[in-house]
């Protein structure tokens, strides 16, 4: 089953039930990446840490 049967298959479910209906498939797909890449752009913004946790210098 792909995502567009599924998809009919939830909806018409729903309608039975009397709610509304799920997003179609891909809807937020756009949004997602685009919110995933700014968050990768965010995190690779850090200050100059490594993340390690530990002191730039050893003794």
């Amino acid at each position: 089953m792909n995502a567009l049967q599924q998809h009919m298959i939830d909806a018409y479910r729903a309608a039975r039930h009397g709610e509304a209906p799920p997003p179609p498939p891909g809807r937020d797909d756009v949004a997602a990446l685009r919110a995933a890449r700014e968050h990768l752009r965010g995190s690779r913004t850090g200050g100059g840490s490594t993340g390690c946790g530990q002191g730039g210098s050893r003794a």
